[in-house]
């Protein structure tokens, strides 16, 4: 681990390895499953502890419905921050986490770690926090245009699919959300840019964990616009939707982002 100057925090990570077939749950566990939790009352010289989630990926329950989650690996990344920076720290972490195939098991961990800041395991844990979404605002049109015109420059043969990549990773934008009136229940329409031809997903999270929203639905694609829609069911008792705070997560390839939007 490795201690980071600049903003006092240690870096470490929980390594979850899966046989194949398997899965876990991201902190949304979609229609099934749960996510886990994570309890580091008895660590030593910790002020918190932050956990990171890398992009999940959906996929099938069993049931009808998709789970949002992680197949046979994954890190999750931890900043720990130190209540005295001068001494040692050390992690003691009461973890639970569902594993599912055919059936899902409840696993239960203690763990133990010290933090020495010797950087042994930093190229593991910077592949993870690679793939957490970056925080970007919403309806940055900038990004889309150039989307867009390299998509349109593409389909015109006059680039190559390498074209379709932006270097730094912008590649991934979501333009804007709004509320629109149904029958049992008011419908969310996403939309999201992304080069032409190139998988995406998006998750939604709402401003407390008691929100069960649905999984979006992917509708048809408007050239490098992708149009998502899902139902505003799934709300707690007496929850305010004027104003409330979504958590948008849009997944591309090795390219994720996540955006805060207000509904309307």
């Amino acid at each position: 681990m490795s201690k980071n100057h600049e903003v006092a925090f240690l870096r470490a990570g929980i390594e979850i390895k899966l046989d194949p077939g398997w899965q876990t749950y991201w902190r949304d566990p979609g229609d099934s499953g749960a996510p886990p939790t994570f309890d580091f009352s008895g660590s030593e010289n910790v002020k918190r502890v932050d956990v990171l989630w890398p992009a999940p990926e959906r996929f099938p329950d069993g049931a009808g419905g998709n789970s949002i989650g992680y197949r046979n690996h994954v890190v999750l990344p931890l900043h720990v921050v130190p209540t005295e920076t001068t001494k040692q720290s050390a992690l003691r972490l009461k973890l639970e986490y569902d594993i599912c195939s055919n059936i899902c098991i409840p696993v239960q961990s203690n763990l133990v770690l010290n933090l020495s800041g010797d950087g042994a395991e930093d190229a593991a844990i910077a592949r993870a926090e690679f793939r957490v979404p970056r925080p970007v605002a919403l309806g940055d049109k900038v990004r889309a245009a150039a989307i867009a015109q390299r998509a349109q420059a593409t389909t015109a043969g006059q680039g190559t699919a390498g074209d379709n990549v932006d270097p730094h990773g912008e590649t991934l934008a979501i333009l804007g959300l709004h509320r629109q009136a149904g029958d049992a229940h008011d419908r969310v329409l996403v939309d999201v840019a992304a080069p032409v031809g190139v998988p995406v997903d998006l998750f939604v999270e709402g401003p407390t964990p008691d929100w069960s929203l649905p999984l979006p639905q992917q509708g048809a694609a408007d050239g490098a616009v992708r149009h998502f829609e899902f139902e505003l069911e799934g709300l707690p008792p007496g929850a305010k939707i004027e104003g409330a705070a979504l958590t948008l997560t849009a997944v591309s390839g090795d390219d994720a982002i996540e955006v805060t939007a207000h509904l309307d």
